[in-house]
């Protein structure tokens, strides 16, 4: 089952994408499906239509695994709580 990820890479946007299995300590890359930006618009660097992606373990930073619940959701963003007046 895929899992909704967030990845991290050197001197890029971070990839949402899904990632089917995590990856092991001797994995040299990693393959991810259905990679979009966090607002889920298309990668600027990725030809349309782009459904996979590998990418070489030493250009990955880090990798946000989310609990399910958190997963299930369609868009992933950020927000900042407006205090009222």
């Amino acid at each position: 089952m895929a899992q909704t990820v967030i990845v991290h890479l050197l001197n890029e946007d971070p990839v949402v994408a899904e990632l089917d299995r995590m990856p092991e300590p001797g994995d040299t890359s990693i393959l991810i499906l259905d990679p979009r930006r966090k607002d889920g618009k298309p990668i600027r660097y990725l030809s349309d239509g782009t459904t996979s992606l590998i990418f070489p373990m030493h250009r990955v930073s880090s990798i946000e695994f989310f609990p399910e619940e958190l997963a299930k959701e369609e868009d992933i963003s950020f927000y900042r709580q407006v205090e009222k007046k």
